[in-house]
């Protein structure tokens, strides 16, 4: 382990930006693969569970064919997870590379905020949330619709659907992530911080975009559509 960190540290000397985006399309792959197998693993238990309730026989066969298929080996779609490997590789990767840099700069030099304190790291925080954050999302959802050859009103419908959830649900998260990060990891190390955690939410990105209209989902649209017709209203 030691070694591979020394390697990984001449990599990032020598070549900073292709280091960062080999390890970020890796990384981002390893996730989907992850994404994967827990869609896999969640759709046979959610069958399972409507097989030992259901008392009709039609419905019954009808499960049990369903829960068969759901119990078939485990086989990775490369292609999804070479399409979502890419989006490392072409976004994360150099986009990240150089936010990160930027940020901490523009932070430094014109906002003249001192390293390492409160007012900096809230700083970073502030607009990684609000500026990064939400690209990150449009784009991934967005990236993830064409590739899989939908058109631009599906694309719509898409982040619709999936975007206003995982904004809301990343942004409990990543602000906790990202006050670590700015505070005590240097720059040059902070796209890597962010992408061992990216394993994790590309990962959930991904299962996210697999679950297309699930209920809990409907919920965060129903209440924006209910906050803009209240809104209206008024």
């Amino acid at each position: 382990m030691l070694k591979a960190w020394k390697w990984y540290q001449s990599c990032l000397s020598v070549h900073p930006v292709k280091t960062q985006v080999i390890s970020s399309g890796v990384l981002w792959g390893v996730g989907d693969v992850a994404a994967q197998f827990i869609t896999h693993s969640t759709a046979r238990r959610r069958l399972q569970v409507s097989v030992s309730s259901v008392a009709s026989s039609v419905a019954d066969h009808y499960l049990c064919v369903n829960l068969q298929e759901a119990d078939a080996k485990f086989k990775v779609n490369w292609k999804r997870t070479a399409i979502t490997s890419l989006f490392g590789f072409g976004f994360v990767g150099p986009v990240g590379h150089l936010w990160y840099d930027g940020l901490d700069r523009f932070i430094r030099l014109r906002l003249l905020l001192p390293p390492k304190s409160a007012k900096f790291v809230a700083a970073k925080v502030a607009m990684d949330g609000i500026i990064f954050g939400p690209f990150d999302l449009f784009l991934f959802f967005s990236y993830m619709g064409f590739a899989a050859g939908k058109n631009v009103a599906q694309v719509k419908e898409d982040l619709k659907r999936d975007f206003l959830p995982a904004l809301i649900l990343e942004g409990g998260v990543w602000p906790l992530v990202q006050v670590a990060n700015f505070r005590y990891i240097p720059v040059r190390y902070q796209l890597l911080y962010v992408n061992m955690f990216c394993l994790l939410d590309s990962a959930f990105l991904s299962w996210l975009e697999q679950q297309k209209d699930a209920p809990w989902k409907q919920w965060f649209t129903s209440f924006h559509s209910l906050k803009e017709g209240g809104s209206q209203g008024r």
